[in-house]
């Protein structure tokens, strides 16, 4: 039961990184496309807020991981 319960957490926290990502993406899309000249600035912070959202997903699948241990 309790493996279950980690299983479901890991698999939030993986939807809220795909769902973070997928927002980082769209506003930098948008941005580049409302001013081209600062394309570079744009998605060097996209990649910045990207690699941010992937660590706390991470770190979010590695605490329901080790949450599964049944005492």
């Amino acid at each position: 039961m309790v493996g279950s319960i980690a299983a479901i957490g890991a698999g939030l926290a993986a939807i809220g990184a795909g769902i973070g990502i997928g927002q980082i993406g769209k506003g930098a899309v948008e941005g580049i496309a409302r001013q081209p000249e600062a394309a570079n600035d744009i998605r060097a912070n996209m990649i910045v807020a990207a690699a941010f959202v992937e660590a706390v997903a991470l770190f979010a699948v590695v605490v329901a991981l080790l949450g599964n241990n049944p005492q």
